[in-house]
């Protein structure tokens, strides 16, 4: 006997959404309701007190009041437990039918109420093209005549009027509340598309930024298995000739090296002088092995010291120039680090190095987001920049005029505190 349920009837068991889940958005609700009728309030007491009555067109609006607030909440409650997860059209339809509903049903309670109001003691009184004073007040109208008693007519109730003069009027009503209903409805589907949207907007940023941060995080970990390889193929050679204490020597600057670099955020910005002393110690690394082939310049303005980049962007390039370049070369080989601001708000940074060899198997200095042919190296660090600054970064690499071999990033000047 089969002991596991099916898929059909998990979901056939599967318990209905609870309602207070559909109506996730009462608060928006609530307060687009309580905005609309806090308006018309304000404009029926503003009305009530031109009068002379005030007091009593207020009391008589009660029943306005209440009936309308209460029938807006329905209108809401039909569009949020009918529609909550339909599209924009059919939450307007479901939407537009509670507007006509509710519009009747005011309308309705107007006319079935109309016998209860209080009578106002407000009085209008204009004078007609004939010449007559015409005075109304409350159910009364009082026509004025010269030289004449006057003439008080008595305006039936509606509930003495004749069933389809009750509907025409009921009719006209309800097309007046439509209007108000409709408005709301239109206003309260408006501000939760816009909610979507924007939540929509949120959530596709955020997953853009833990794609961003993700794919950081591969590209610098990517040097760190790239930099101990060359560095232990170093080591190595230094055992295999016999120097031991250069070899010791090593090992102690390695440690440090990855002391300080494993400790930085890998999606965090460092300072180009705390890049600086890292590429310090990694080339202290390297002196080791090539004591009298290796020389390094480093030139940098200190007011570009705080400007913020990748940490470790210059790890490659750097081992590139030792690889390519000196560890190939037979005479002295002079590694640069220079760094210039060309441009207001605009850094260029140089790895340079003077060898024939690397010259030799360079090509012409190209421009690309993503150089090809270059391996983990070039290619890291300009997949590396175009994340962190996008078109506003580009790497420029090639044989440099004087010969060696040049790289050269262009990319913005940011600082901690901007």
């Amino acid at each position: 006997m089969n002991m596991h349920p099916n898929v059909d009837s998990l979901v056939a068991s599967r318990p209905p959404k609870p309602v207070a889940s559909r109506l996730s958005d009462w608060r928006l609700a609530a307060k687009s309701i309580l905005a609309f009728w806090f308006i018309y309030s304000v404009t029926v007491v503003a009305r009530a007190y031109l009068g002379d009555d005030p007091m009593t067109i207020l009391q008589n609006k009660v029943i306005t009041f209440v009936a309308g607030l209460t029938l807006t909440i329905g209108i809401y409650l039909a569009i949020a437990l009918l529609a909550r997860r339909s599209s924009l059209r059919v939450k307007a339809l479901i939407a537009g039918a509670a507007s006509v509903i509710a519009a009747a049903a005011m309308a309705s309670a107007l006319v079935l109420t109309e016998g209860h109001l209080r009578a106002s003691k407000e009085e209008f009184r204009f004078k007609a093209n004939e010449g007559f004073v015409v005075v109304q007040k409350g159910q009364q109208i009082r026509i004025e005549r010269n030289a004449a008693e006057p003439v008080v007519l008595t305006m039936p109730k509606m509930n003495q009027l004749h069933q389809w003069e009750q509907f025409r009027i009921a009719a006209d009503t309800a097309v007046v509340w439509l209007f108000f209903f409709a408005a709301w409805s239109a206003f309260y589907l408006a501000a939760v598309s816009q909610a979507q949207a924007l939540a929509l907007q949120r959530r596709a940023a955020e997953a853009e930024n833990a794609a961003q941060v993700a794919q950081v995080r591969a590209l610098r970990y990517q040097v760190n298995p790239h930099f101990l390889f060359n560095t232990l193929n170093s080591l190595s050679s230094l055992v295999m000739t016999g120097r031991p204490e250069e070899a010791e020597s090593m090992i102690l600057k390695l440690s440090t090296f990855f002391r300080t670099s494993l400790s930085l955020d890998p999606t965090a910005d460092v300072s180009l002088d705390e890049e600086i002393a890292l590429q310090r110690l990694y080339l202290e690394i390297e002196k080791v092995r090539f004591p009298r082939r290796l020389k390094v310049e480093i030139d940098v303005p200190p007011h570009l010291l705080s400007a913020r980049l990748p940490a470790l962007i210059l790890q490659p390039i750097v081992e590139n120039a030792i690889k390519y370049g000196v560890s190939q070369a037979r005479d002295k080989v002079t590694l640069r680090i220079a760094a210039e601001e060309p441009l207001p708000g605009r850094m260029r940074l140089e790895v340079s190095n003077n060898s024939k060899v690397a010259a030799a198997g360079g090509t012409r200095p190209r421009e690309r987001n993503c150089p090809e042919g270059t391996g983990v190296g070039l290619a890291n660090v300009c997949q590396r920049l175009e994340v962190r600054f996008g078109s506003a970064a580009h790497c420029e690499f090639g044989p440099s005029p004087d010969g060696g071999y040049r790289v050269v990033m262009t990319l913005p000047v940011t600082r901690a505190d901007g």
